[in-house]
């Protein structure tokens, strides 16, 4: 018998879902994320340049921001 089990559902949900089949906060689990192939040059670059965002003294938010801004300007030059 294993001891695993497979669950499908959205990374907003997770949290619920597990709450709802008993998972205690603080139990060890593994997550797979299925990657849509669009998205994942910017993951892979948001992923290289954290440590860089880190070290220059900024945070997620800032990093989020920065990506925005970057869309926009894409956006602009595109249209």
């Amino acid at each position: 018998m294993s001891n695993q089990q497979i669950i499908e559902t959205t990374a907003g949900e997770i949290q619920n879902v597990l709450r709802q089949r008993g998972v205690h906060a603080t139990a060890p689990i593994m997550v797979t994320i299925t990657v849509d192939p669009r998205t994942e040059l910017l993951m892979n670059a948001r992923a290289e340049a954290r440590p860089l965002v880190i070290a220059a003294g900024l945070s997620d938010d800032d990093i989020d921001a920065l990506i925005k801004e970057a869309r926009r300007k894409v956006a602009a030059e595109t249209a």
